[in-house]
């Protein structure tokens, strides 16, 4: 029985993806810089190149933060102050919140008989000022961050503090539900708990890190947990 719920927050609860072109679109602006979709396209990939590296421990969060910028402004052949950029973006990006299909029902399902957890490495202020645009925050007991904590999923030290933060917490009536194979499931796998991937793309997984389940729809989700 399934008692504790991790939620990620990017891509399975907000659309990150939306609200990065939102706001990506009103920094290059506010720089000089005519924002087509290509130029956004190409932020948007070097952003997620950039988290990749900082969950295998390769670059800091700082590095993460400065480094997408001073990539795509090389590229582009502009003279722009990455932290002036960085600044901008992350003010930019914390005031726009855009739900995943589902999610607002499924918050509201989910909270009357489940614990309910975020767990995230998005930068502290950007993710509590889209979760307070958001209205989100009564539904979840704890809202758990890398940056506060000082460790990122998918490691176990992530994990491990969230667990010392719930009173009788039994990992074996636990689950995530995410969308990233390398964060989320990865992260839960680490942590000897269930875990459940969100794929609305039907991507196909590979590899070796395999979900114990996977949803292509939020509404799915609570049927899955009822059945365990």
């Amino acid at each position: 029985m399934i008692k504790y719920v991790f939620l990620d927050l990017d891509d399975t609860v907000l659309d990150f993806h939306k609200a990065e072109e939102v706001a990506i679109q009103k920094t290059l602006r506010h720089f000089g810089v005519t924002p087509t979709e290509k130029t956004v396209a190409r932020y948007s990939a070097i952003n997620q190149a950039q988290w990749k590296l900082l969950e295998q421990g390769k670059l800091t969060r700082a590095e993460v933060k400065l480094r997408r910028f001073s990539l795509l402004f090389e590229e582009l052949g502009v003279q722009i102050d990455a932290e002036a950029a960085r600044t901008f973006y992350e003010e930019a990006l914390s005031h726009g919140h855009y739900f995943i299909a589902g999610a607002e029902q499924l918050l509201q399902d989910l909270c009357k008989d489940y614990a309910l957890y975020i767990a995230s490495n998005g930068t502290t202020a950007v993710q509590n000022g889209r979760i307070a645009s958001a209205g989100i925050a009564h539904y979840f007991e704890e809202i758990f961050l890398s940056e506060q904590i000082g460790a990122v999923k998918p490691t176990k030290a992530f994990f491990d503090h969230c667990f010392a933060r719930i009173p009788q917490f039994d990992r074996h009536e636990a689950i995530i539900l995410g969308d990233s194979l390398t964060s989320d499931i990865q992260g839960g796998i680490h942590a000897g708990i269930k875990t459940c991937w969100f794929n609305p793309k039907g991507e196909c997984a590979g590899g070796e890190v395999r979900p114990d389940f996977e949803i292509s729809a939020l509404e799915e989700f609570l049927p899955l947990l009822k059945s365990l």
